[in-house]
């Protein structure tokens, strides 16, 4: 059963996430996508973050009636910083075909991350890349470290795809550019104007009941 793995701080979940989930999932036929909410994320301020509680909630009710979407509470219920090498190890107990969706430019600072070496034992890469973004080989993105252990793979479907020594793959995959950001989200809603049609209807009215992201 292949598994998508998209961690991020949803801060808040919007329609961009969603799409490049469903575009992704569809693409690698993937059984099930999980979005998994960091509690502290390594790479960003997480005073800037609304409660994990409240991003949990948000996300729940986003993919609440999808046969492929699920929500994971794990890192959140670790608490602390939300490594993705804790996380990738956990769900490498449960499943065996596990496909990490990360942006390119996340991965391309993949190695500040903790333990990022190992990062590419546990998962295959699913690296997402919009129109604009032109054409960059896998292995100019990452460390001396990592592009040693990568060979070029053939694959009739894709292009462009590189194989770890350990046997995961790593792919680019473009997706559909929409222009939504969740700090674009926070800001309009700080300037007290609409998201709808940003996020879905369902976080809109949490977020309108529990006054979110208000100045």
């Amino acid at each position: 059963m292949a598994t998508g793995i998209l961690g991020g701080t949803f801060n808040p979940v919007h329609m961009g996430h969603l799409r490049v989930a469903e575009e992704i999932r569809e693409a690698f036929d993937l059984e099930t996508v999980y979005f998994i909410p960091a509690f502290i994320p390594p790479h960003k301020d997480a005073g800037e973050a609304s409660p994990p509680e409240e991003r949990l909630r948000m996300l729940r009710a986003a993919t609440r009636g999808s046969g492929f979407f699920k929500v994971s509470d794990l890192e959140i219920k670790r608490g602390g910083i939300s490594y993705t090498i804790d996380t990738l190890k956990r769900f490498k107990l449960r499943f065996d075909d596990l496909y990490f969706i990360i942006g390119a430019d996340a991965f391309r600072l993949i190695g500040t991350w903790h333990r990022y070496e190992e990062l590419f034992s546990h998962a295959h890469f699913i690296v997402m890349t919009r129109p604009a973004f032109g054409t960059v080989d896998i292995p100019d993105m990452l460390p001396a470290r990592v592009r040693g252990k990568l060979a070029p793979f053939n694959d009739a479907e894709r292009k462009g795809v590189y194989i770890h020594e350990s046997g995961k793959k790593i792919y680019l995959y473009r997706v559909t550019q929409l222009d939504i950001s969740s700090t674009k989200v926070r800001n309009l809603l700080s300037e007290g104007r609409s998201v709808r049609y940003l996020v879905p209807p369902p976080v809109e009215r949490i977020i309108i009941q529990r006054r979110l992201y208000r100045s």
